[in-house]
Parts: C-alpha cells; sequence; structure tokens
C-alpha cells in the first residue's frame, strides 16, 4: 500500500504541475495564431525541449527498455531511429517548411502545390496519424496506473485524456510549450537517476535477486514465482517444466499443477501460474528462448532483415512526416532557428535514450516473468521495487511513474494540438472555438479507441505510425521542396497508395491479432515496400500531368530555399487569422523588403 501511496503521489505532482505550467503559458493566448503556432516566437533552445519532450512517448519512456528485455540486441535500432530521424529531418525540411509559413501540414501542400482537394488528403492522413500515435500513449498510460496501483486500466487513459484537453483547450501550443519543455527534463530525470542507482545495485551484487542462467544459455528462476499473464498469450517451453494454473490452456479450463512438455501453449487472459525455483523461464513465442539468441542479431533470417531495414526506413524518413513534430517547427522565428532546434534537439534524445537501454539489459534478469506475460512495457515501473525492496526502491519506483506519466503527457499534448489544430482549420471555420471543439472531439475519438483496440508493444505501435508517416507526408515533402516537378496529382496519388497500403497492412495486423497471429512480417513493417512506391508514384503521375505545376513554383521555390535575411517569408497563419493591424504589418514587411505579397 506505501509503495502504492508514493507511486500515486508522484503522478498527482506531474499532473498538478503539468495544470499550472499550461495555466501560465495560457495566460496571454487569445487568437488562433496563438494556438495553432505560438505566434511564432518559440526560441530554438525552448523549442527544442519541448519537441524532446513531445517525441519521447510512451513508445520511449516504458517500450525501449521492454523491446530490449524481449528482443535483445535488434531492439537498438528503435532508439537509433528514433533519434537518426532528425538529423534528416534538420538536413532536408526544417528550414525550408519553416519559410513556407505554413501552419500545418495540409496548408504547406496548398501553399506549395495550390489545390485545396489535396489539403483535404492530407487532413484525412494528419488525422489517421495523430490517432493511432495517440492509442498508444493512453493505452500505456493505462498500463502505468495499473500496474503501479491496480486501478483499473481505463481510468490511466482517462486521466491523461482530461489533463491534455483541459491544457489544450486552455491556449493550445501556446500553452504547452512550456508544458513540453519542462517535461523533457523532467523524464531525463525520471529515467536517469533510477538507472545510475540501479546500475550501482546491480554492480556491487549482480546475483542478488537475479534469475540464473544455465550452461545452455537458459534464464532460470531463483525462488518460487506466482504471476497473472493478463491479456492472451502464446508462449514457448524450452524444456519440460511443472507449474501450477489457474485459467485456460489451449481452450481448456485448468485448476492444479501441470507438466509442459517443450512447445507452444496458448493462455487466455488472466491465468495464473506457479513457477518453482529451478525452471527454465518459458517466453512469448518470437522471442529468444536463450542468452546467445538474445545476443545474436537477425535471428529469424530473411524475414528479420525485411524487418530490420523496414524499421529503419520507418523511424529514419517517418520522422520527416509526423505532423505532431513538424508543427513545432512552425513556431521557430525563421528557418535557420528551425534548423538549429533540429540540432539541438538529436543532442537530447541520444542523452536519453542510454537510459532506457541499459535498464532493459538488466530487467532481463531481474523481470523474466515478463517474458512469459508479456508486459514488458512494465519492465520501467516494475525494475526499481524488484531490485530495492524498501524505501529506496518505493521513492525510486515513484520516480520512475511520475516520468513515465509525463511522457503521456507531453506526447499526448502535441497530438491532440496537431489533430485539433488541422480538424478546425480545415473541417471548421478556423476561429478559437472551432480549435477547442475539434480539441474535445479528438479526445473523445482517442480514447474511445484505446479502450476498444486491443493493447500491443507501444514501440510496435508507434512505429506503424512512423511507417504511414514515412508513406505519405515525408515523399510529399522531400519532393515538394527539392523537386520543382511535383504536381498536386502526383502528390495525392502518391499520398493514397503509400498511406493506402500501410492502412491496409494495419488492418491485416489487428485482424490477426484476433485470429492466430498469421500475418506475415511485411504487415507488420511494411515500410521497406511502401516508401519507395509512394517516391515513384509521386514523381511518375507528375511526369505525366506536367501541365499540373503551380505557375508561380519558382517563386515559391525561392521563398522556401532563399536565406531568412531577404525576406520572403510567408506567414499564412498571420494572413488568414491575424488581425488587422497585424496584416497591414505583415503587408508593409513585404513591401519594404521587395517579398511576395501574402
Amino acid at each position: 500500500m506505501t509503495k502504492d501511496l508514493w507511486s500515486l503521489s508522484g503522478v498527482v505532482v506531474v499532473a498538478v504541475v503539468t495544470f499550472l505550467l499550461g495555466y501560465v503559458g495560457s495566460r496571454r493566448a487569445n487568437s488562433t495564431p496563438d494556438f495553432l503556432v505560438a505566434r511564432r516566437a518559440v526560441p530554438s533552445t525552448r523549442n527544442a525541449a519541448a519537441i524532446s519532450g513531445e517525441y519521447l512517448s510512451a513508445a520511449s519512456f516504458l517500450g525501449v527498455a521492454g523491446l530490449v528485455l524481449k528482443d535483445g540486441i535488434d531492439a537498438l535500432w528503435y532508439p537509433i531511429g528514433f533519434t537518426a530521424g532528425y538529423l534528416a529531418l534538420m538536413l532536408f525540411v526544417a528550414a525550408p517548411l519553416r519559410r513556407s509559413g505554413a501552419y500545418t501540414l495540409p496548408d504547406f501542400a496548398e501553399a506549395r502545390l495550390g489545390s485545396t482537394g489535396l489539403r483535404h488528403v492530407c487532413t484525412f492522413f494528419v488525422v489517421c496519424i495523430g490517432v493511432l500515435y495517440l492509442v498508444p500513449q493512453l493505452q500505456s498510460a493505462g498500463l502505468t496506473l495499473n500496474t503501479i496501483t491496480g486501478l483499473p486500466a481505463w481510468l490511466g487513459g482517462a486521466v491523461v485524456t482530461v489533463i491534455v484537453v483541459v491544457n489544450v483547450l486552455g491556449g493550445g501550443m501556446r500553452a504547452i510549450t512550456l508544458v513540453q519543455a519542462f517535461q523533457y527534463w523532467g523524464k531525463l530525470f525520471a529515467i536517469a537517476a533510477p538507472t545510475f542507482v540501479l546500475f550501482v545495485v546491480f554492480l556491487g551484487g549482480p546475483s542478488n535477486g537475479a534469475q540464473a542462467i544455465d550452461d545452455n544459455g537458459l534464464l532460470r528462476f531463483h525462488e518460487d514465482i506466482t504471476f497473472t499473464t493478463g491479456d492472451p498469450v502464446r508462449i514457448r517451453v524450452s524444456e519440460p517444466i511443472m507449474l501450477d494454473v489457474r485459467g485456460v490452456v489451449d481452450g481448456t479450463p485448468t485448476d492444479g499443477p501441470v507438466l509442459w512438455n517443450k512447445g507452444v501453449y496458448t493462455l487466455g487472459a488472466e491465468t495464473v501460474l506457479g513457477v518453482q525455483a529451478g525452471s527454465a523461464v518459458p517466453v512469448v513465442d518470437g522471442v529468444p528462448t536463450t542468452n546467445e539468441g538474445w545476443l545474436k542479431p537477425q535471428r529469424s533470417g530473411l524475414s528479420g532483415l525485411f524487418e530490420t531495414y523496414s524499421l529503419i526506413f520507418a523511424t529514419f524518413l517517418g520522422t520527416m512526416g509526423l505532423p505532431h513534430v513538424l508543427v513545432r517547427f512552425y513556431t521557430n522565428p525563421d528557418g535557420t532557428a528551425a534548423r538549429r532546434t533540429a540540432l539541438h534537439v538529436l543532442y537530447l534524445l541520444g542523452l536519453f535514450y542510454i537510459f532506457p537501454t541499459v535498464l532493459g539489459v538488466i530487467s532481463r534478469q531481474f523481470l523474466p516473468q515478463l517474458l512469459v506475460t508479456g508486459k514488458t512495457d512494465a519492465a520501467v515501473l516494475m525494475l526499481p521495487n524488484t531490485m530495492l525492496p524498501n524505501l529506496g526502491g518505493q521513492i525510486l519506483g515513484a520516480i520512475v511513474a511520475a516520468g513515465a506519466f509525463a511522457a503521456f503527457l507531453s506526447t499526448s499534448s502535441g497530438l491532440v494540438v496537431s489533430v485539433a489544430g488541422v480538424v478546425s482549420t480545415d473541417i471548421l471555420p478556423g476561429k478559437v472555438r472551432d480549435f477547442r471543439w475539434a480539441t474535445v472531439l479528438t479526445g473523445a475519438v482517442a480514447i474511445g479507441l484505446a479502450l476498444l483496440l486491443p493493447r500491443g508493444d507501444a514501440s510496435l505501435t508507434v512505429a506503424m505510425s512512423f511507417a504511414l508517416a514515412a508513406s505519405t507526408f515525408c515523399p510529399m515533402l522531400v519532393l515538394g521542396i527539392w523537386w520543382r516537378g511535383l504536381t498536386w496529382v502526383g502528390a495525392v496519388y502518391g499520398l493514397v497508395v503509400g498511406g493506402g497500403l500501410v492502412i491496409i497492412a494495419q488492418g491485416i495486423t489487428v485482424a490477426s491479432s484476433y485470429t492466430g497471429h498469421w500475418a506475415p512480417s511485411v504487415a507488420s513493417q511494411p515500410a521497406l515496400i511502401t516508401v519507395p512506391i509512394a517516391f515513384i508514384t509521386m514523381i511518375v503521375v507528375s511526369k505525366g500531368t506536367r501541365r499540373r505545376r503551380p505557375e508561380d513554383v519558382n517563386q515559391i521555390l525561392l521563398r522556401l530555399h532563399a536565406p531568412d535575411p531577404l525576406g520572403f517569408i510567408q506567414d499564412r497563419d498571420v494572413a488568414r487569422f491575424g488581425s488587422v493591424e497585424e496584416k497591414a504589418r505583415l503587408d508593409l514587411k513585404h513591401r519594404g523588403t521587395g517579398g511576395p505579397r501574402p
């Protein structure tokens, strides 16, 4: 009970601080540009911290350690990809995107290619990516609250939704910028401090509470243990094992001691397993059964190689197309600041990802039961109290729980702002009132889907969002910024083909999860196929529709690539939503610099 109170106190502190910072940030938010792009006045260092706070989601705080625990060295591609994507964004997208003066991705598409139809297609995919990314945040919030307090999983997602919606209603982008910047440093402390302490404990006595590893590399329980599976799961047994089972095994109710021979078994939801000391640890089907396999890359042959390269494509290129990330670059004062922001983000993310990787390695010896239940995302939450079953462990556990909750809040805030901004400006008239209605609608849809859809590994779900972004907005942005031959027809066809293939693959994966996990690897990681197809489609169709190029394409590209001091930037949010005085100043600015008038 004391442990629950410590952890719950940490979550409450994060929630209260989030509310207070959101209130401070929203006091001067009273116009649409405030809600959409924070008046484009966010310094690069603060914006970098805000982007990092927004980007480090459940997939980073919980999922990376869980994947390292489960998959071993192959899981390292996730933090590498999540970080390296900003290098490509900095080189090819950040500065030109800011110079476009757009305030949303659909607005950039219309400004570059002059098509309202393309804008509507972009709106659809922004909503799809935002919701697909938001659902695992809410589900992981439920997992966190359930793990630390035993409260129902749905409650954590509901709490995050309410806090985020209230904060965004108060001031949109202006309100959450300060919140997200603070939450990055809070998350860094919440993951770094426990890592240092637990690593010292591990080095001081690695056998204290750790599971033994035999000569064959198999993990073995060092004491009798009882645990519950939670969701239905398929597990693989490497050698005969005696268990006490209360639940459903292979569709048959079981209550009592059973002997499992080597093979694969399907366990029903909430099945309780009692295992004796010295037994080999069963693992979720598809996970390495030995330490040698855990340390060896590319265990699955050609299919594993395909998944790895597909993941690289999704994470490296998907960052360039994530709406909630790109919208933050619209808040920089100019293109130079946008590029500088991306560079700072690389440092901040690289520093953060060191710590969950270390925790994932340690968890393999202290939390092998998670390899049976499949709840590997809970490793970071459970490790402090497992290694330090005293007051110190409770305090570290509370710090980790607070950091995890901050991850859900900051990422969810950015996602809600990006989706609500697009919905309010492209479906509704675009006033502050419309933004607030769109915020409520986005929150309601996201929590509804989080409760209905099955919960999977957060990093795997987020990777699918990256695949969708890489197959839609990445080719549109790269070609739109660097190739004058792109037409709105080519962009539409590329978005529909690339995005449609990813959505079909996601549908197949979800259906497979309900019917025996029969989907091939190409369905779970499709980016290696869908990204080249999207690029090729845009290029081929654009070459066939040359007459659809904008007449002022040279002027547009000049604006995207001209140095900032020349003053070619158009602030489209001011041109559309600004006051009479702001529009007059913008008009005077362009007259004085000789730049194009909005």
